[in-house]
């Protein structure tokens, strides 16, 4: 039980994406953001979650998928990102969120250095399962420093 990983799966088009249970705070219906301007393309803005002003990023464009227009089975999925001695909440735009699934370590295979269309240093793993591949995100390693520095800065100019 302690080399099995619990983790949210999700789904961007159709590729399935997982994270760690333990940086999901919740799963929120989709919300129109209030944009913050000249932020990049992935930036959408800031959500409202009982009082909290969030931070908010599509992660189709973020991974360089084309844009997708929300439907009634779009969701935030709001994370808490340990990060250099502090917490990043962030929410994550994605097409549906899946289930929550149990990964043994041992069935983690190491993330392939071609044949994807996003950069493999943001993939943990691959679970192979028989209807193809769940991409295990790093998401401290996803969320660069630039991307830190602009949902810090943005959030301050919204404040």
């Amino acid at each position: 039980m302690l080399d099995d990983i619990q983790s949210v799966t999700f789904g961007l088009g159709r590729e399935v994406f997982a994270v760690p249970v333990p940086l999901v705070r919740e799963i929120l219906d989709y919300k129109e953001p209030f944009r913050i301007p000249n932020g990049p393309d992935h930036f959408l803005g800031l959500i409202d979650v009982r009082g909290e002003g969030i931070p908010t990023i599509d992660l189709r464009l973020r991974l360089g998928m084309p844009k997708a227009e929300p439907t009634v089975l779009t969701r935030i999925l709001i994370l808490e990102v340990p990060r250099e001695g502090r917490t990043l909440t962030i929410g994550l735009m994605i097409d549906k969120a899946l289930s929550v699934s149990v990964f043994p370590r041992s069935a983690i295979e190491t993330p392939p250095d071609i044949g994807v269309a996003w950069r493999s240093e943001y993939i943990e793993g691959v679970v192979r399962q028989e209807t193809g591949f769940v991409v295990l995100i790093d998401i401290a390693r996803f969320l660069t420093s630039q991307d830190a520095e602009l949902i810090d800065h943005r959030c301050q100019q919204a404040a």
